[in-house]
């Protein structure tokens, strides 16, 4: 691994330690502090409970400024969270259950699906391409347990799919390109077989009480949330570390945008009372050790094309969100290191995320 994506990604796996403590500290404080209330939570108190669940919507794809067609090509995702404590008894039962999710949050339930694709440089062979990565698609569903307290954010999600040919992506690729006039990808024949996939997730995210400062007669705020997690499958298996950082007016309290697995975390809902005009930019980075991807280290039950991995992997991202009334979209630029031996030093993709509260 080049020196300086060593040093890049270990200063992300070791950056939110900076953050973590701190809270951790304060939250201890805050139990002696009685029911004192910060601005925020009293105008939080003033608005009624918002019971709409939220649907959004991400497309990424390297196409995005980036211009390129290759490695991790493109991707969507479509969701559904409910409203605060709107979740079913299962659901509920099976949350007290598991102590990684705060017993005394609210809690959500959110539903997913989406699909990522995967191609070589080369997207113009029709023959096995040793050294390159090879052609994939990733097609699945899931679901997601959501438990949220002032300043942290638990999830537990379990996704099910497929890799292979049953995933489509060759379809939907080719197609897309058709209906664009872009030229076709040539070499689906080679992909990685069909395999059923599992992905097991699980994220902490703190965020720390937002600063206030007015200028120009606006009300600005800035806050910090880092976050860890972990990832156990046949599909990814990896631990991850990041921060990120939010500069805007009328800062809502979320916890950044939604994104596409293996990505920098997010959540669907967001808090803005009615009539309201939010806005922030957003920096966040995320280290990963990686322990396998399949889209690399190839099938898990038969012989397919495979790659050297790079074990540690880092994700860099800008953006902007909007927000009025029920709707948030947002824009942001990610940057990632290299993921295997003689890929380029940095890959870049962009993502778009759109969210409507029903």
């Amino acid at each position: 691994m080049p020196q300086i994506q060593r040093f890049a990604v270990a200063g992300v796996l070791l950056l939110p330690l900076i953050f973590v403590l701190p809270a951790r500290a304060q939250d201890g404080n805050s139990a002696t502090e009685g029911d004192r209330l910060r601005p925020q939570d009293l105008k939080s108190q003033q608005n009624p409970p918002d019971l709409r669940g939220t649907w959004s919507a991400v497309i990424e794809n390297d196409k995005f400024i980036s211009g390129t067609d290759r490695d991790y090509t493109t991707g969507t995702h479509f969701s559904w969270l409910s409203a605060a404590d709107d979740v079913p008894d299962w659901a509920n039962n099976l949350a007290s259950q598991i102590p990684l999710l705060a017993s005394d949050g609210k809690r959500r339930i959110g539903y997913n699906f989406g699909q990522s694709i995967f191609t070589p440089k080369n997207t113009e062979a029709t023959g096995p391409l040793p050294g390159e990565r090879p052609y994939a698609g990733w097609l699945y569903g899931g679901v997601a347990l959501l438990s949220e307290k002032p300043n942290t954010l638990d999830t537990l999600e379990l996704d099910l799919g497929v890799v292979g040919p049953w995933a489509f992506g060759e379809q939907v690729q080719n197609n897309f390109h058709r209906v664009i006039g872009s030229p076709e990808s040539k070499g689906w024949d080679n992909q990685l077989d069909n395999e059923p996939g599992m992905l097991l997730i699980y994220e902490r995210a703190w965020r720390t009480p937002d600063w206030r400062f007015s200028y120009d007669n606006s009300k600005l705020g800035v806050d910090v949330t880092p976050h860890i997690g972990a990832t156990l499958g046949n599909i990814f298996t990896y631990a991850a570390t990041g921060v990120g950082i939010r500069l805007g007016q009328n800062l809502p309290s979320d916890f950044g945008p939604p994104r596409i697995r293996p990505g920098l975390p997010g959540a669907g809902f967001f808090d803005l009372p009615a009539g309201d005009i939010a806005w922030y930019f957003f920096a966040s980075a995320e280290g990963r050790a990686v322990a396998r991807n399949i889209f690399l280290d190839g099938n898990t039950f038969s012989d397919s094309l495979s790659l050297d991995k790079e074990p540690f992997v880092g994700d860099f991202q800008l953006g902007f969100a909007f927000m009025i009334n029920s709707m948030r979209i947002t824009y942001a630029q990610v940057f990632r290191t290299s993921e295997y031996k003689g890929d380029e030093p940095l890959d870049s993709f962009g993502t778009l995320s759109l969210s409507l509260k029903f």
